[in-house]
């Protein structure tokens, strides 16, 4: 018998880690050894943020790129990048090296930040509550989703991407685990990105996506 599907919620602490760089050398050389949660935070972390600190950028170091550096070319190509699309941390931590070392490559005077204006390396870790909520049975999503927070949604949606071995949601993977026809369910909820979109957005998609799975013919 499948457990039934746990709903928590959760925080994401940042930690100062004292790491920073004024210039695009310095950020490819802390880069190198920096810990995986920095990387983390600076990619996923924003979207648990009150508001996206920059929407022109996806990720902390875009931002840093095309504001502090002022080099729009570096930014565009660190902005494109989408951490779904790697295995794990560390694989996203050498295509971050690479970009930035062609980049060396190319230019002819290493860019620099203003005094002040550091790039400073913060590394999150993420303290997760247990709501009390349980669904036994996927009909309850359609309830039951709506009502998450946005901070749920990110622990079940996108957390969840590093803790289950399959590398899925929560979602997918509990009804994965439930006899039953959810096959065209998770195909769909398997078409969300989680990345290009805001956690507002994403509860909005998960309810539409349970919602019409569950009404449809009824």
């Amino acid at each position: 018998m499948v457990e039934p599907f746990a709903v928590r919620d959760c925080a994401l602490i940042s930690i100062a880690t004292g790491e920073r760089a004024q210039n695009l050398r310095e950020l490819r050389d802390r880069l190198a050894t920096t810990h995986p949660g920095c990387i983390y935070y600076h990619f996923w972390g924003r979207q648990l943020r009150p508001r996206f600190d920059d929407p022109e950028y996806q990720n902390d170091f875009a931002a840093w790129a095309g504001h502090d550096l002022h080099d729009k070319l570096l930014a565009e190509r660190l902005a494109i990048i989408d951490p779904k699309d790697y295995k794990d941390i560390e694989e996203l931590r050498r295509e971050l090296i690479d970009i930035i070392e062609e980049r060396l490559d190319e230019v002819e005077y290493v860019p620099w930040a203003k005094a002040g204006h550091y790039y400073f390396f913060v590394r999150s870790q993420i303290v997760v509550f247990d709501t009390g909520v349980r669904l036994t049975v996927p009909e309850e999503l359609i309830e039951i989703v709506p009502k998450m927070s946005v901070s749920s949604i990110f622990y079940h949606f996108i957390d969840a991407r590093r803790r289950t071995v399959s590398g899925k949601d929560d979602f997918r993977e509990w009804l994965d685990g439930i006899e039953g026809t959810y096959g065209e369910l998770t195909g769909r909820i398997a078409l969300i990105d989680p990345y290009f979109n805001a956690l507002s957005d994403l509860r909005d998609q998960l309810t539409k996506i349970v919602w019409d799975h569950f009404t449809e013919g009824v």
